[in-house]
């Protein structure tokens, strides 16, 4: 997967996060690497994001208000150190620089395929 810096990384890591496409079941090389987003798409987002406390962030992404921001801190809780180092090694980038990109990104992300105020079907997942 060639690219510009860590663009087209980021790119493939977000479509990997938000599609819950099969790329994503390559992570569950250790302990518990599916947990959360990777299984799930956007709905298992949504679902890790509220179980570390922060739906309300989550949540101000898919609505139709301002996005509140999420710290690269805050991302590592919710994806957990094994998601984390899977794709950011996929990103080709160090996991606090993913992290941190990730969190620039991200909410942008999910307001994007949230038009509406409400999550798309599963299997129309652009980023």
């Amino acid at each position: 997967m060639g690219g510009s810096g860590g663009g087209s990384g980021m790119q493939g890591a977000l479509m990997n996060l938000l599609g819950g496409g099969q790329q994503n079941q390559q992570y569950g090389s250790g302990g518990y690497a599916n947990q959360g987003s990777a299984a799930g798409g956007l709905g298992g987002l949504v679902s890790s994001f509220e179980q570390a406390g922060l739906g309300h962030l989550v949540q101000s992404w898919i609505g139709n208000g301002a996005n509140q921001p999420v710290s690269p801190d805050q991302l590592h809780s919710v994806l957990g150190e094994n998601q984390v180092q899977t794709m950011s090694n996929q990103a080709g980038m160090a996991p606090q620089d993913f992290l941190s990109q990730l969190s620039q990104h991200l909410p942008n992300a999910v307001n994007g395929m949230t038009p509406n105020g409400r999550s798309p079907d599963e299997g129309s997942i652009s980023v």
